[in-house]
């Protein structure tokens, strides 16, 4: 595997991991991801300890927002790419003591097959991620830990107490033109908690730093 580079984003445990694709007149190939280098390589210290146990997929339509999903018990990181599309995706901090509880941040992620590179977004343990999808997208997620429907919650992205601050603004305007526009999203996270009720909850507290 290729990394060309690590970028840390405004949440600083949030990262993007950019590896190599070898193109040609064919097409490419890329190696996207290696054990190895996940566990050893300095550049991704923040993953040595990462162990994947479920790997996901998920086609999403024009216009659909996903999320925003935690889980604990086993707490759940995602490490995310889009296949096909485009993808905005989005990690909002639940942990408590953190200096950005309450933050939200989106990353553009569209998907150029003449690029000589791919990214994964890494969103670890103790955020609540979701997906914005401005084209029809498929979607790979693998995830420490396995699903666990016994306890996993969730944040509506469209709650009015999430802060918005450390998002770049033509993002924040997608997101708000799709949200305006009747978009593809599900009851169940339409309508879930707001990050202060979920704060309130005695299972907030799994999320302490």
């Amino acid at each position: 595997m290729k990394i060309i580079e690590v970028k840390t984003l405004p949440i600083n445990d949030i990262k993007i991991i950019r590896f190599a694709r070898f193109c040609d007149h064919r097409g490419y190939f890329t190696e996207h991801y290696r054990k190895s280098d996940f566990q050893h390589l300095p550049v991704l210290d923040f993953m040595h300890q990462v162990d994947f146990g479920q790997c996901n997929e998920s086609y999403s339509r024009q216009g659909t927002i996903r999320g925003l999903h935690f889980q604990w018990n086993p707490n759940m990181g995602k490490l995310v790419r889009p296949l096909t599309g485009h993808l905005i995706d989005m990690a909002l901090d639940i942990r408590k003591g953190s200096p950005t509880l309450g933050k939200i941040i989106l990353y553009d992620m569209p998907v150029d097959r003449n690029a000589d590179f791919q990214e994964w977004i890494w969103v670890p343990p103790g955020f609540a991620h979701g997906l914005l999808c401005p084209q029809d997208s498929l979607v790979e997620y693998f995830c420490t830990g396995q699903y666990n429907p016994d306890c996993e919650a969730g944040i509506s992205p469209l709650a009015d107490d999430l802060d918005w601050t450390l998002c770049d603004q033509k993002l924040k305007q997608t997101f708000d033109q799709i949200t305006n526009s009747n978009p593809l999203i599900s009851d169940k996270d339409k309508n879930a908690m707001n990050l202060n009720s979920w704060l309130k909850d005695p299972r907030s507290d799994q999320f302490i730093i």
